[in-house]
């Protein structure tokens, strides 16, 4: 972490200011591991390999930094040769790489740092923030980078200042956490006025298909052993997506059996070679099968969150993940 950046910090629980007690070790002009003293109540807090660590690795996100390590370089479009991950981050966003050179942007759920590059990419001043061990892999995806800060720590309990940030982006994360509402509340506060929020959400739909096959067997997956279900998944997807790319050519079969067998398939609709399907489909089959949680919204429950928090030039629609907010604080 640079040394600049602790001036933006505070504590996620008193909101004082955070001071450095003791630095261990420093590396390229960083902070590489170091103890930071919440000034109000003596509160400890770590920087551990250059990232800020106010939540550990033992909560309800703990699938996520396990398989964001695993799959670290799967959905990084520099690694990966596509723009898959940029694509998505406009589409959704609606903002231009223009309007965000020199921005200060929170990206709430970094994961292993797909946006984050395309963030990176265009010239932002990015805090990235995960709640699990994620945050080692989106750290080694993308420093370093004078521009990057990566935190470790919970979207309730968020350790910046009030109105610091120029934009805040939230993708693949809100539906994942114990009360969606409650996460995308908590982040209006840290927004600049005029500032910008882009967030999605996975859609609540009455009826069973591809994508939501996952609600049959998650009673039983979500409780299964990680380790287990991982290698459950990683043996069956690479078998089963020939089969059902061939049961789609048959009209009597190719919407019901696809949407009986949870697995992610992407040909023909990412420009992903045979093997990258795979790896993508083992990645977010996982994903889906093993959270805690997993709470899909409607857009009347988005719309009126935006609403609630006061935003302007809101829009709430359909999105390459279900559904995409965004809006504007007055």
């Amino acid at each position: 972490m640079r040394f600049e950046v602790l001036q933006d910090l505070v504590s996620p629980t008193s909101r004082a200011p955070l001071e450095i007690r003791d630095i261990a070790e420093e590396a390229d002009d960083c902070i590489r591991n170091a103890e930071l003293i919440d000034t109000a109540s003596g509160e400890k807090y770590y920087i551990r390999d250059f990232i800020l660590r106010t939540a550990d690795d033992g909560n309800y996100a703990k699938s996520f930094g396990e398989q964001w390590n695993r799959y670290r370089r799967t959905q990084i479009d520099r690694f990966n040769g596509t723009t898959c991950s940029s694509d998505r981050f406009y589409a959704g966003t609606q903002w231009s790489p223009e309007e965000l050179k020199d921005q200060k942007i929170l990206e709430i759920g970094c994961g292993a740092g797909r946006f984050t590059q395309v963030l990176l990419d265009a010239g932002a001043q990015v805090y990235s923030l995960d709640y699990s061990g994620a945050v080692d892999a989106c750290w080694a995806n993308n420093s370093p980078n004078s521009r990057l800060t990566v935190v470790q720590a919970d979207v309730y309990a968020l350790p910046f200042k009030h109105g610091f940030f120029d934009k805040v982006f939230c993708f693949g994360v809100l539906q994942h956490t114990p009360d969606v509402k409650r996460s995308f509340m908590s982040l209006a506060p840290f927004l600049k006025p005029g500032g910008k929020i882009a967030i999605d959400c996975y859609r609540k739909v009455p009826w069973i298909y591809p994508w939501t096959s996952k609600y049959l067997y998650r009673g039983i997956t979500k409780r299964m052993s990680r380790e287990r279900l991982r290698r459950i998944i990683e043996a069956y997807v690479p078998r089963w997506i020939p089969v059902a790319n061939r049961i789609k050519r048959i009209p009597v079969l190719r919407r019901v059996v696809p949407a009986l067998v949870p697995c992610w398939n992407y040909t023909g609709l990412l420009p992903l070679t045979k093997q990258q399907i795979i790896e993508w489909g083992i990645l977010d089959t996982f994903d889906a099968l093993s959270p805690r949680y997993d709470k899909p919204q409607t857009i009347p429950q988005i719309l009126a969150w935006f609403k609630e928090a006061g935003f302007e030039d809101i829009s709430v629609g359909p999105g390459a993940n279900g559904l995409v907010g965004t809006g504007r604080k007055p």
